[in-house]
Formats: structure tokens, sequence, C-alpha cells
């Protein structure tokens, strides 16, 4: 939009951003030629329909994932009315509540002590030191799903595999694994842009049950202490700071929600891109690529997390050389960030062997995901794993996305081993 000023903007880019709809089935199978002419047209535009500032390209969103003008939320320096924005609605009491102490939606002073404490205990090397027990887990599902032939990835192995790791990690029963993955694929509805009641509702009475949950098993950890990760969060201390049941809560449900949905949907998105370039795919099983390498294309090339945003919190702020008024949201297109030419090379191509980190798939700044050592450990282990059990693994089905936008992921990948 450069300076021309948003009305003139709108009306330049109504028919790209017409293409942006989120309710389109054909946007959903393949957003990228729609958010590539709208990066190539824009690196910014308002859009009206969800009073948001879209940010189009890397170096803008990557300033903008760092820029502390901005934040997650606006709650601890303004209210809802000097924003003129609508009060929380009260209709899903339960869903605010589990927001309330996330990582993803705090600013600094709160930020900065919860990640600290939280840090404490969740630390690069303990996550590497989940290693054995991870590859085990892998190996076992993966084992059972090669001797089908046929199997569904998601159902039958990254969603019972990512829910054990973080059910051992948490110490809480692999058995609940089901009733953890129906509250977790409820809540997630609610970062959706168009989002119905019906599912505003399941989301808020399972957000209801999964804090009831977490409460009861922090209680029982109290009782009896172990290794897990909520015993050590209960018990974390930094210079006489310890975390409140409430911030607990909250950590933990965005530790399972964010850690499972990440790693299962670009598990998911990255083998069917590598089934869809066999050539890069016998890359990584002839020892040429490693999966360590290899998974960072697959989470660049179909981002699991296409949207993330931020609001603006001071006065003076300037995107693309345009003016973004306090108040505002923002909201950084991650999809369109990882695929832009002017930071990626050749970006449309899935090169397995690119093997560049500086993608936004994990956020940046402040914000950036906690749980990236550990998401990053799962997809290495499992892109092991399937060298090694399933090499001459192809396709069984055309795969399909799920009706969702921010949070980008199939419905299923079926597979057949030969």
């Amino acid at each position: 939009m450069g300076t021309t000023g948003q009305t003139d903007g709108m009306g330049q880019f109504a028919d790209l951003l017409g293409a942006l709809d989120v309710t389109d089935p054909g946007f959903i199978a393949d957003p990228y030629q729609v958010l590539a002419a709208l990066r190539d047209a824009t690196p910014i535009v308002h859009d009206e329909r969800t009073d948001q500032w879209l940010i189009t390209r890397y170096a803008d969103v990557h300033e903008a994932l760092r820029d502390r003008r901005l934040g997650r939320s606006y709650s601890h320096r303004y209210t809802h009315a000097e924003l003129g924005r609508p009060d929380p609605d009260p209709r899903w009491s339960n869903f605010h509540e589990h927001e309330r102490w996330s990582l993803l939606s705090l600013e600094p002073p709160d930020h900065t002590r919860l990640r600290r404490l939280v840090t404490k205990v969740f630390t690069p090397r303990a996550v590497e030191a989940l290693r054995p027990s991870i590859e085990q887990v892998a190996a076992e599902l993966l084992g059972e799903c090669v001797e089908r032939r046929r199997f569904d990835l998601i159902a039958d192995y990254a969603q019972p595999f990512s829910m054990a790791v973080i059910c051992a990690m948490l110490g809480v029963p692999r058995g609940d694994t089901r009733q953890l993955l129906d509250w977790s694929h409820a809540i997630v509805k609610m970062y959706e842009l168009a989002t119905p009641d019906d599912m505003k509702v399941a989301a808020d009475r399972a957000a209801g049950e999964f804090i009831a949950y977490t409460r009861d098993v922090m209680r029982a950890k109290r009782r009896r202490p172990d290794t897990s990760l909520v015993s050590a969060l209960v018990a974390v201390e930094d210079e006489g700071d310890c975390l409140s049941d409430a911030e607990i809560t909250s950590t933990v449900m965005v530790l399972l929600e964010a850690g499972h949905e990440a790693t299962v949907n670009s598990l998911a998105n990255g083998m069917r891109a590598m089934l869809l370039h066999p050539d890069e795919w016998a890359r990584v099983t002839s020892g040429a690529v490693t999966p360590r390498t290899a998974i960072e294309e697959m989470i660049r090339w179909d981002a699991p997390l296409q949207l993330f945003e931020r609001w603006v919190l001071e006065p003076g702020v300037e995107i693309a050389s345009t003016a973004v008024p306090i108040g505002a949201e923002v909201a950084m297109l991650f999809g369109s960030a990882n695929r832009d030419p002017r930071r990626f090379v050749d970006p449309t191509r899935f090169d397995a062997a690119r093997g560049d980190t500086a993608h936004v798939g994990f956020g940046g700044g402040i914000h950036f995901c906690i749980g990236a050592p550990l998401a990053r450990l799962e997809l290495e282990v499992s892109v092991a794993a399937l060298v090694e059990r399933a090499a001459t693994v192809e396709l069984a089905a055309t795969p399909r996305y799920q009706p969702t936008f921010v949070l980008r992921g199939l419905e299923a990948l079926h597979l057949a081993v030969e």
C-alpha cells in the first residue's frame, strides 16, 4: 500500500483481498497463489472484513515480531473502551480463563517473569534427555502402522505419538490421550478468523473441562511429586518467586495445545510435500539429507501456523512505510513470509536440503515458541523412523486440508508401504 492511504489501498487491492477467503475450499486447499499475488502487490494492507492490517513480506513480518511497540495483548496498557474494542464475550469465560496466563497472550513484565520460571524447567537439555523415550514411542507406533501396510499418518501415528510424548512429559496417564485430543481440537478452533458460535460453545466447554483436569493433576503432583513437568512447575522457584495455580494451568494447557497441533500438522504437511516431491524424499532416505535438515523445509514450505496477530500499543508505528495507529491489530501472514522471494531463493520449490532455520514457523521475538526444541526433536525422530521403517512409502489417497486457515493441517494422510 505504500503511503497512498488506506482508502486508495482498499480499492486497489479489493480483488486480492476478496480472493483471500478463508471459507473457500479452493483457497484452503492452496492459499499460496493468493498470498503470493497479495505479497507481490503490497507489503501491508488493511482488511476491513476483519479490521486487521495484513503483513505479507518476510522482512516486515520479522520486524513486527520483534517491535516492542507491538504486543500480543493491549489490556495491560489500555481498557477495551479506550481502543474502541468490545469487552470479552462473557459466554466464553472458560476460554478467557484458559488464555489469561498463556505465554502466547502475555506481555512484559508478566511475560518476562512467567517465561523465566517456565524455562528453568523446560530447557533444551531437558528436552534432549527425552530423545530415547521419544524414539521408543516412534518405533512402537510406526512399527504397528507398517505392519498394516496402509495407514493414516495423522490418526494412526502423529496424533498418538505427539500425545504420548506430551503425556509422559506432563506426567499424566497415556490413557487420557483421547480426551486430551478432543479438548485440544475443540479449543484451538477459537483462534480461527471465522468461528461459528456452536464451535465456540464446544471450545468453551472443553476449556472448562481441561482447566478442571489440569487442577486435579496439579493437586496429585503436590501430594506425590515426581519427575514430570507439572511437578517441576509446581515446585519451581526463582529468588522467592513461584508460579500460581492459574499460571501453571494456562502453561500446561498451551504447551499441550500448541505443541500437539504444531507437531502433528508440521509432520503431516511436510510428509505430504515430501511425497509430492519423490526426488526430495529419496535424498532423505539415501542419507544425502539428514532428517534434522529436512524438517526445516517441511515447516517452511507449508507452515502449520499461517497467521499471528499483535496489537499496536504506541504512537508513531510505521510498517512498510505505512502509519499504523494505536489499537490497530496487525496480522502477520507466516505462510506468505516463508515463501517471500526477497528472503528465500526459489521459495516455491520444495528443497529438502535447504535447511534454512530463519523461517518464521516458530514465530520470533519474545514470543518465539518455547516448545520449538521439543517440536524439532519430535519431527526429527519421526522422519528418521519413517526413513528406517517406511522408506518406500507413497500416498494412498489424495489428502485434503481441514477447513481452517490460521492452523493449517490435513484431515488425513493415507499412506501405503511396500
